[in-house]
């Protein structure tokens, strides 16, 4: 397992694309939308604060939806279509394993996407830690396994890496308008902010606990069915050729 991990972690640091985007761009883009003056000024329309401290929930959005939509299932499926995973069909290795190890090394770069946005919003535009820190950690974590479970699903289920990217992009286009990464939230109809609240990876519950109120039960209850669920059929689905 541990050769596993390691595997996985230098493929992942090889492909420059993703480490940039994954764990680079988000904090990137904070830093372009907090150089514009009108957006770290507090204004009325977003409740007294600034926009960079509303938007700092959805860069965690666009984070675990980069990761869970679109690396993991083009990765799984294209090990299939190059023939990787038939060569490993012919070895002891159980299928579960190759799964937990790339679920683990995209849940690490998660982790140091996530702190990176929260260490440089603060340093540099005084942005306010996560105050329920429990609750944003496990908001986290679920949303994470919730979107990384529907990618697996996604890898199970395609049988090329072309079709997986177009079935990441269709799901990773929906998570992030209802995350509010297109256009903010306030600005969307109520029956989207209702669906997005409880949609991975639970943009409500990590703009609650980062203000400090604690994320709403049900919202977490959602994502862990959905996690579980989307496993399971993952793991029942899952084919090395």
């Amino acid at each position: 397992m541990l050769k596993l991990v390691r595997v996985e972690a230098k493929l992942f640091l090889r492909e420059g694309a993703s480490v940039i985007f994954a764990i680079l761009f988000p904090t990137v883009l904070l830093l372009v939308l907090g150089a514009i003056p009108a957006l770290r000024t507090p204004d009325p329309m977003f409740g007294g604060t600034r926009f960079i401290d509303g938007y700092a929930g959805t860069l965690v959005v666009i984070t675990l939806a980069f990761l869970g939509l679109q690396r993991v299932p083009t990765t799984v499926a294209t090990y299939r279509e190059r023939g990787v995973l038939r060569r490993l069909s012919t070895t002891p290795l159980h299928p579960g394993k190759l799964l937990a190890a790339q679920l683990l090394v995209n849940l690490i770069a998660a982790v140091v996407a996530v702190l990176l946005v929260v260490a440089v919003g603060r340093l540099v535009f005084d942005i306010g830690l996560p105050h329920h820190l429990v609750g944003f950690t496990l908001t986290v974590l679920l949303g994470a396994a919730s979107l990384f479970s529907f990618g697996l699903v996604i890898a199970a289920l395609a049988s090329t890496a072309k079709a997986a990217a177009g079935w990441a992009t269709v799901a990773f286009m929906l998570v992030m308008f209802f995350g509010g990464a297109y256009l903010p939230r306030f600005l969307l109809p109520d029956a989207v902010n209702t669906v997005g609240q409880y949609l991975p990876p639970g943009v409500a519950a990590l703009q609650d606990s980062w203000v400090g109120t604690a994320p709403s039960p049900p919202h977490l209850a959602v994502m862990a069915v959905i996690a579980l669920l989307a496993g399971t059929v993952a793991a029942r689905t899952f084919r090395w050729e």
